[in-house]
C-alpha cells in the first residue's frame, strides 16, 4: 500500500483544487466550528485541564522512553489471558496476518471497527485482493465506504459530505452491499442513521470475525480499549467468533491509573463530549463471553523511526482526538484530502513524513509546509504536542534531503542567491540602492492604503509573491542613513542629534 493516497498531487496543487469547491468549504466551515464551539466549552468545565496536558505529556513520553519494556508487559499479558500476539514491522506484515486468520477459518466478510491503523495499512484494499470483503460499521466509514470516496477528517471522515450527498448515497449503494436504503429516504439525519442502522444490522448477526483498533493498551492487564460514539464498536468486539485488532505500538498505557488520565482528555477534545458513550474494553479470551480467539498485531509501520528523533518523537505522544484539525485554518479551507493521506490536518502534516521519511515522496515532503504555523493546533493538543515546532523541524528536514540533488528546487536557488548577495558588503549595498528605487516607482498606484512601488516580483520571484503581500522597500537603507547622520560622532550624539535621554 502506498504511503499516500494513490494519483493524489503535491499538497499546494491538492489544495488550490479544494478552495475552488465552494459547497466543500461551506460543509467544512459549518462542521469544524460546530465541533470548535462544543469542545471549547466542555474544556472551559475543567479547572485544571492546562495541568492534565502536561501530566498526559509526561506519561507518554515516560512510556516512549521505556516503549520496549512495556511491550513486552503488554505481549506477556495477553498471552497470558488466551490471545495471540503478531508483531508487525510494516504493513505488508499486518494485512497478511489479518488476512490469513480469516482464510483460516474460511471467512469472506469481516465487520470493523472505526480504524486509524487498519486505514493506515490499507487493510480493505488488501483484503479484497484476497477475496475478503470489509464492512465498516462506523456511519461517517461507511458513507465513504459506499461512496467510493477517501477519507477526510480523523474523527468524522465523511466531514466534507451533506445530508443531501449522504441520502443519494446511500440509496445509489447501500443495496449492492446489502440491505438496500428506503425507497422515500429523506436527508433527515434520524432517517439516514436509521437507514444505516437496518443496513449494519444484518452484517452484525451475520459476522463470523471482527476487526477492530484500539485507542488505548494497557501493559499490565493487556486491556485493549475503543471509545466510539455510536454503538457498532461494541457490537463488533462482542457478537463475532474471531476479533484480531491492529494496534500501534505507540498505543501503549502503563497502567490502568494512566488510562483514566486518557480517557477524561479525549472525548473532550474529540467529540466535545464530557464522556463517550461507549467505552469498551477487552482482556483476552473469556470461556462464554465475546470472542473466542482473539489475536492483536502490534503495528511499528515507521514508528521507531520516528521514535528516533529526540525530538518529534513527542509527535507518538498522539491519541488522534483531531482537535488541531478543527482550529487549524488551513485544514478548515481545504479540507483532508488535499493531504493525500488518512492523516490529515496539523498532526497529518507532522506524521506522515515522521512514519515514512523525507526525500523520496515529493506529496509526504510538501506536508510541513501546509501550515501557517499560527500556533493554534499546539494551544488545543490535549497532550501538548509541539505541532508548530515539529512543523519547521521537518521542514529542515525537507531540505537537508534534497541538499544534494542534481537539480536544486527554485527555493534553494534563492538562499544561495541571497547568500552570495549578502557574503561581500558591495553587493549587498547595490541590491540595497536597487531595493529603494523599486520602493519609489510608481507600480502601485492604486493599491489600497495609497501604496506605490514594486508591489509583486516576476517568475520566479512571482510564486512568493503570489500569495504573499511584498513589503515595500524602505527608501533610505540603515547603511546610508548611518553614513549620512555621521557613525564617527563622539558617544554624546546618537544618530547625529543630541543624546538628551
Amino acid at each position: 500500500m502506498p504511503r499516500t493516497f494513490v494519483g493524489m498531487p503535491p499538497f499546494p496543487v491538492a489544495a488550490r483544487e479544494a478552495l475552488a469547491d465552494p459547497q466543500l468549504r461551506r460543509n467544512l466551515a459549518h462542521a469544524t466550528s460546530t465541533i470548535r464551539e462544543k469542545r471549547a466549552r466542555v474544556v472551559a468545565e475543567v479547572e485544571d485541564w492546562e495541568d492534565l496536558r502536561v501530566q498526559a505529556a509526561a506519561v507518554k513520553d515516560d512510556t516512549l522512553a521505556h516503549l520496549d519494556t512495556h511491550l513486552l508487559a503488554l505481549e506477556a499479558a495477553l498471552t497470558a489471558r488466551g490471545a495471540t500476539v503478531h508483531w508487525a514491522r510494516d504493513a505488508s506484515e499486518a494485512c497478511r496476518v489479518v488476512g490469513d486468520v480469516a482464510a483460516g477459518h474460511g471467512i469472506d466478510e469481516v465487520v470493523k471497527v472505526k480504524s486509524m491503523a487498519t486505514a493506515e495499512i490499507g487493510l480493505n484494499e488488501a483484503l479484497a485482493e484476497r477475496g475478503i470483503a470489509a464492512v465498516e460499521t462506523d456511519l461517517a466509514e461507511l458513507i465513504v465506504q459506499l461512496g467510493e470516496d477517501l477519507p477526510s477528517h480523523i474523527l468524522v471522515p465523511a466531514i466534507h459530505r451533506n445530508r443531501a450527498e449522504i441520502r443519494d448515497i446511500f440509496r445509489r449503494r447501500m443495496s449492492a452491499a446489502g440491505r438496500a436504503a428506503p425507497d422515500d429516504l429523506t436527508d433527515q439525519p434520524a432517517e439516514l442513521a436509521n437507514a444505516a442502522r437496518l443496513h449494519l444490522r444484518e452484517k452484525f448477526l451475520s459476522a463470523r470475525m471482527a476487526v477492530s483498533g484500539a485507542n488505548f493498551a494497557v501493559a499490565e492487564t493487556g486491556t485493549l480499549v475503543v471509545v466510539e460514539s455510536e454503538g457498532n464498536g461494541r457490537m463488533c468486539l462482542t457478537l463475532p467468533e474471531v476479533l484480531v485488532s491492529v494496534v500501534g505500538i505507540e498505543k501503549v498505557v502503563p497502567t490502568f491509573a494512566d488510562l483514566d488520565l486518557f480517557l477524561r482528555l479525549l472525548p473532550r477534545s474529540s467529540t466535545g463530549e464530557r464522556m463517550n458513550p461507549y467505552t469498551s474494553t477487552w482482556t483476552g479470551v473469556t470461556p462464554g463471553d465475546g470472542p473466542q480467539e482473539v489475536h492483536v498485531v502490534l503495528l511499528d509501520g515507521g514508528r521507531t523511526r520516528a521514535l528516533a528523533d529526540s525530538y518529534a518523537r513527542q509527535a507518538l505522544r498522539c491519541i488522534r482526538c483531531s482537535a488541531c484539525l478543527n482550529v487549524c485554518p488551513v485544514y478548515e479551507r481545504v479540507g483532508g484530502h488535499a493531504y493525500a493521506s488518512v492523516y490529515p490536518g496539523p498532526i497529518g502534516a507532522i506524521l506522515n513524513p515522521l512514519l515514512h521519511g523525507v526525500g523520496s515522496d515529493p506529496t509526504t515532503d510538501s506536508l510541513p509546509y501546509a501550515s501557517t504555523l499560527c500556533g493554534a493546533c499546539g494551544d488545543v493538543c490535549p497532550v501538548a504536542i509541539d505541532i508548530p515546532g515539529i512543523l519547521v523541524h521537518e521542514r529542515t528536514k525537507v531540505v537537508d534531503a534534497h541538499r544534494a540533488d542534481a537539480r536544486p528546487k527554485a527555493e534553494a536557488l534563492a538562499m544561495r542567491a541571497a547568500a552570495w548577495g549578502l557574503a561581500d558588503a558591495r553587493r549587498t549595498g547595490l541590491a540595497e540602492r536597487a531595493a529603494a528605487l523599486a520602493g519609489r516607482l510608481p507600480l502601485g498606484r492604486g493599491m489600497p492604503g495609497g501604496r506605490r512601488g514594486l508591489t509583486w516580483l516576476p517568475f520566479p520571484g512571482s510564486r512568493w509573491t503570489g500569495a504573499r503581500d511584498l513589503p515595500t522597500p524602505p527608501a533610505e537603507s540603515f547603511r546610508a542613513w548611518w553614513a549620512r547622520t555621521g557613525r564617527d560622532e563622539g558617544p554624546g550624539v546618537a544618530g547625529g542629534r543630541e543624546d538628551r535621554r
